[in-house]
């Protein structure tokens, strides 16, 4: 990663925090040392004279004025006045001052009018007073420095920001609010007096150590806290089957024999006209994808080529693309023509459990009853009227659950796991506790048994920061968006 060195400074930065483009309005943030004074000195204030200059506007106020850029002397302008300062948009300036704002610093947020080229002049301006462009997560990795938030809540931030569903959100939401850094805090409280317990033990002499203290010694004291605290670790580490599912999504392939009604049940779960439709079978020849929201989960919803052999070499890659994405979904929408019924390349896919079989085309054709296929209980639906879109909708729901290890993806938690790093870290503190508690059991002596529960405790310190490297919090703030 470029410029690493600059993660950590106080240097004055500036960065776009709304994308640049055709909108109303543009905010550009800017903090650190100076950073006041800096955009002080290519601010002026609108309307009368002899108002007060932006460095000494308070904390937590809203300035107006304009951006002005100074020593334009190129211009032919008769005022030397005039010719000495270039104004070059009107803005509103947010004025933060240490340590109450976002990253503690002294902080700035310019908002100019919208489009590319308001934006790029302001920030032109920036650059030339003294800022220097931020890095990608640098705003964040200084509130996170300055102790305003902790990793949690960092992480969370960009969880909110890539958030795919209003569940998404709100989960992204909770942790935000502190939700998983108060679990993780309370959990590591507990194992930190186990530990302590087993420290305390370590430390006496063989003098200050009594009988019944001498028998003691070598035992993990306080060993039913350690066992519970484990539990708690391992029904949180499960929280990341589901926590996953909203930081990537689930993709949902719709497949089966051409003219099956797959394009026709794509665009009724999307509730628009996406794919053609026709009833020339082969008319989708390769794959269309968009994304859904299928009971608050993010679903990846994929169209593709009617599975058949076929000599038109077009389609031919259409149907090899579509065997591929068969292998790699988490969930198959497997079409039956109700109109043709059952045939053998259908029976071929009968074994996959990830599998939700539709019987298509059932205002035309009722499924056989009983059912062919051994353990298979067919959706009944109408892609062309609509009928079974509520089963449909169930089933993708409960296949969803299974994913999620059993778990009703909208089910309420105190806490959860949001990131993969997260759960890597509790993780390594449940296999430290483990090995722990293994080795109490068979009344191991302590001192091999405190190593493992400090490196528990680390492990759950690394999760909110309080134990952490400067390698590992570049890496993780590099993957944020620049302006965050």
């Amino acid at each position: 990663m470029a410029h690493n060195s600059f993660y950590g400074d106080d240097s004055p930065i500036a960065a776009f925090a709304t994308a640049a483009g055709n909108s109303a309005l543009t905010l550009i943030r800017c903090s650190g040392k100076g950073s006041i004074e800096l955009v002080s000195g290519v601010f002026e204030s609108a309307g009368k004279k002899n108002k007060p200059l932006l460095k000494d506007a308070g904390g937590n106020t809203v300035t107006h004025g304009w951006i002005i850029r100074t020593g334009n002397r190129e211009q032919r302008i008769e005022s030397a006045e005039a010719r000495e300062k270039e104004h070059i948009d009107e803005v509103l300036v947010s004025v933060f001052r240490s340590p109450k704002s976002y990253t503690g610093e002294d902080s700035l947020d310019i908002c100019c009018h919208g489009g590319y080229c308001a934006g790029n002049a302001v920030i032109s301006v920036l650059k030339n007073a003294g800022f220097r462009g931020a890095l990608p997560g640098e705003f964040t990795f200084r509130a996170f420095m300055n102790g305003k938030i902790d990793l949690t809540r960092s992480e969370s931030i960009m969880e909110l920001v890539s958030a795919k569903t209003d569940a998404g959100r709100r989960r992204a939401v909770s942790r935000l609010s502190g939700s998983l850094h108060a679990g993780i805090l309370e959990i590591k409280n507990l194992l930190v007096h186990v530990l302590a317990g087993a420290e305390l033990y370590l430390d006496y002499s063989e003098d200050e150590i009594s009988a019944d203290a001498d028998e003691a010694a070598g035992k993990l004291p306080d060993i039913d806290i350690a066992v519970n605290v484990l539990e708690r670790l391992k029904k949180l580490s499960g929280t990341w089957l589901t926590e996953r599912i909203y930081q990537e999504g689930i993709t949902c392939v719709i497949a089966g024999r051409p003219n099956a009604g797959k394009s026709s049940l794509f665009n009724l779960l999307l509730s628009e006209d996406r794919s053609i439709v026709t009833e020339v079978p082969g008319t989708t020849r390769d794959w269309i994808e968009a994304w859904v929201s299928i009971d608050g989960a993010p679903v990846r919803l994929v169209d593709t080529a009617g599975l058949r052999d076929t000599n038109d070499s077009v389609e031919k890659i259409g149907v090899e693309r579509s065997r591929l994405f068969l292998q790699e979904a988490d969930i198959v929408l497997y079409m039956i023509d109700g109109e043709q019924g059952l045939t053998a390349d259908d029976c071929k896919h009968s074994g996959s459990e990830h599998y939700i079989f539709i019987w298509n085309k059932c205002d035309a054709a009722e499924p056989p009853n009983p059912f062919p296929l051994a353990g298979i209980s067919p959706v009944r639906a109408s892609a062309k009227t609509g009928e079974g879109l509520a089963e449909i909708y169930s089933a993708v729901t409960q296949a969803i659950s299974r994913q999620a290890g059993g778990v009703c993806v909208n089910e309420p938690v105190s806490a959860s796991i949001g990131t993969l790093r997260q759960k890597n870290l509790v993780d390594s503190a449940c296999s430290a506790l483990e090995e722990a508690l293994s080795l109490a059991r068979r009344d191991e002596p302590l001192d091999l048994i405190a190593p493992l529960l400090r490196d528990a405790v680390n492990s759950l310190g690394e999760i909110t920061g309080e134990v952490s490297t400067a390698d590992i919090l570049e890496e993780m703030f590099s993957k944020f968006c620049v302006g965050k």
